[in-house]
């Protein structure tokens, strides 16, 4: 082989792997989350009786085309201090160091380390949840449907509250209230692709 043809194998082999490395390493598009239509909302039970409540402050970097999922991440930020149950008593309890500690604790975070695909519309997200300087992994089911222009990214999960010392001293008692909490998401997304 001559070095003439050599040299020539050499570019177009690089030329190949170059192209090969951009598109493996291309990222999808971020979507922006609209604060309309978006919400976070949980419920836990006290002596037996639901309690739910909502966060009002979040964010949302997603990046994610549904036909190619696993090339995609999801990263959620939430304001610890936004947790709100409607009632004024327990609206000042939430964010003490016994619950929330939303001074030492200001954001409790979602990171994503996996999507895959588990339908038509239907993903399988796994990642790190981390609340009060306590992480858990946690595997997510999602939901995406269309909504007008945007798309909505919809479902629900369980944590154990004391998995994140959500509830110390008497309040880890969980016959007063239940280390299960219940996790319900919308959402609202804009500019992600189609299905």
């Amino acid at each position: 082989m001559s070095s003439r043809t050599l040299f020539a194998l050499t570019t177009l082999f690089l030329a190949l792997a170059g192209a090969g490395a951009q598109v493996a390493f291309a990222q999808p598009q971020q979507a922006q989350l609209q604060a309309a239509g978006s919400e976070i909302a949980f419920t836990t039970r006290q002596m037996g009786v639901p309690v739910e409540g909502k966060f009002g402050r979040f964010s949302a970097q997603v990046a994610l085309d549904p036909k190619k999922p696993e090339a995609g991440s999801v990263n959620l930020t939430i304001d610890t201090a936004s947790a709100r149950f409607g009632s004024a008593e327990l609206d000042a309890e939430v964010p003490k160091p016994t619950w929330l500690h939303a001074a030492g604790f200001p954001q409790a975070t979602f990171q994503s380390s996996r999507i895959r695909a588990t339908g038509p519309g239907r993903f399988e997200v796994t990642g790190k949840l981390t609340i009060k300087g306590a992480a858990r992994d946690l595997v997510v089911p999602v939901q995406l449907a269309p909504a007008g222009a945007n798309q909505v990214a919809s479902g629900s999960f369980s944590i154990k509250r004391l998995d994140f010392k959500i509830g110390e001293a008497e309040w880890a008692d969980t016959s007063l209230l239940a280390n299960d909490v219940a996790v319900r998401f919308k959402l609202t997304l804009a500019g992600l692709p189609p299905l």
